[in-house]
């Protein structure tokens, strides 16, 4: 969360490409974040937070989704993202991941999460407990293990299910 314009916020992703604003506008589309910056009052050139006279303040949501944007924007050939979608409503996530392999492509992403609507993507998922890798495989691969990532998978399922009768 940079003190700085939105263009800044996104444009530190590529300084290359800091003042390429069709690149950064694609950016910000990528991430879904073109509403976050169409309802600025300034557009692009809003100063973001609240420590400069003026500046506008967005919420977690919004914030990631510029964090996003920033992350679009870099030549790295390797992403790590950390909980991307954590404040971001439903919607926006499946929007987000619906275009996020392509996105991605040619990538080695890492995405760290705990939620399993991100991570039933990934092409190989690693289980962490206790800070030790207990299991390795593709979604429907660790659900036929029936280990620690079934039984974390079934239960946070098992909350977004009605109880029956």
């Amino acid at each position: 969360r940079y003190a700085l314009t939105v263009t800044d916020n996104v444009g530190f992703g590529n300084l290359r490409e800091h003042d390429n604003q069709e690149r950064i506008q694609q950016a910000v589309t990528d991430a879904g974040a073109t509403e976050v910056v169409k309802d600025l009052e300034h557009g692009y050139d809003t100063t973001l937070g609240k420590i400069f006279a003026g500046g506008a303040e967005l919420s977690g949501g919004q914030w990631q989704k510029i964090g996003l944007a920033r992350a679009f924007m870099t030549p790295a050939q390797i992403l790590i993202l950390d909980e991307p979608t954590s404040a971001v409503d439903a919607i926006a996530e499946h929007d987000l991941f619906q275009r996020f392999r392509q996105l991605t492509k040619g990538k080695i992403t890492f995405l760290v999460s705990h939620r399993f609507s991100t991570v039933r993507m990934a092409d190989r998922i690693v289980v962490l407990e206790k800070g030790e890798i207990v299991e390795v495989g593709s979604h429907s691969e660790l659900l036929a293990k029936k280990g620690l990532y079934e039984r974390m998978f079934r239960l946070q399922a098992a909350s977004y299910q009605e109880e029956r009768s």
